[in-house]
């Protein structure tokens, strides 16, 4: 009677666990359908002429207007805003995981007073919207000289990104053994070639995972840029892309104008498929920890 009953509650249960993952495989395809679909469009949209768009904007192009993405790569001045963009990013990045991996490193190892004070100060800049802190840092990048200027967005940049990987990168020093520092410190090691040579490459996880957070951030920031970058020598992708788009009122080139968001969205596209086995592999091992 027993074996019976638990043969049929067996049963039950293998059929729920079917209903369930082909609900929750509906629903991702569905929302898969949802995000690919407009990037294909757009892709599409970009090979194509204004009165092409206009007349049917979801036939496939004629003959594709490659020259499109030449004119938003120079004559809209995307390819200017384009390496500015990457001069802004690359810098903050690097600032930021160095900075934050040696800051998060030493919370989490060491013991000295204030620590758990720096920590949770560090907590709190999570916390502050980015709005609020536009005003007061207007007048702080004016007072040093750093206002519409690329190193003034590349420090904003490392100061709003800096709480995040401290956060992140915390938990994973604070697992690794300590008896692989005792190690290195009774072969005669510093603390410094501990770090770099032992300590850092352990928390290659973490550092891959939150080096494409903090990217996919810094690339598509836009808030930042608008109000404390006016000069439109210096503007940033976000920054030209809506320049472009209003520009030109209603005589606007919409080929050009689609390349240009394909060049836009391409970079986090490349990142993030070049990218997409290590960072399952870091969080897998994150969680494994």
């Amino acid at each position: 009677m027993s074996t019976t009953t638990t043969t049929v509650a067996r049963a039950r249960l293998s059929a729920g666990e079917r209903a369930v993952a082909a609900s929750a495989h509906a629903v991702l395809s569905i929302w898969a359908l949802l995000v690919i679909l407009p990037l294909l469009w757009t892709l599409m949209t970009s090979f194509k002429s204004t009165s092409e768009i206009f007349a049917s904007p979801f036939k496939l192009p004629a003959k594709p207007a490659l020259e499109n993405y030449s004119s938003a790569w120079t004559t809209a001045g995307i390819g200017t805003f384009f390496f500015n963009t990457a001069f802004v990013v690359g810098s903050a990045l690097i600032l930021v995981m160095l900075l934050g991996s040696m800051c998060a490193y030493i919370l989490a190892r060491f013991d000295f007073p204030g620590n758990r004070l720096i920590y949770y100060m560090m907590l709190g800049g999570l916390m502050i919207p980015i709005f609020l802190a536009i005003v007061p840092l207007f007048f702080v990048l004016q007072n040093f000289g750093l206002l519409n200027t690329l190193p003034g967005l590349i420090v904003t940049y490392v100061a709003f990104a800096l709480p995040f990987t401290v956060f992140f990168l915390y938990a994973f020093f604070r697992s690794l053994p300590n008896e692989i520092s005792e190690a290195a410190a009774i072969d005669g090691a510093n603390e410094w070639r501990t770090f770099f040579q032992i300590m850092l490459p352990m928390a290659r996880p973490g550092l891959a995972t939150v080096a494409i957070m903090n990217f996919l951030g810094l690339w598509n920031q836009f808030l930042l840029p608008v109000a404390l970058n006016t000069n439109r020598d210096n503007y940033v992708l976000s920054q030209g892309l809506a320049a472009f788009a209003s520009s030109a009122g209603y005589d606007v080139n919409f080929g050009a104008l689609f390349a240009a968001v394909v060049i836009t969205v391409a970079p986090v596209l490349v990142v993030y498929v070049i990218f997409q086995r290590q960072l399952q592999g870091s969080v897998s091992q994150g969680t494994m920890k």
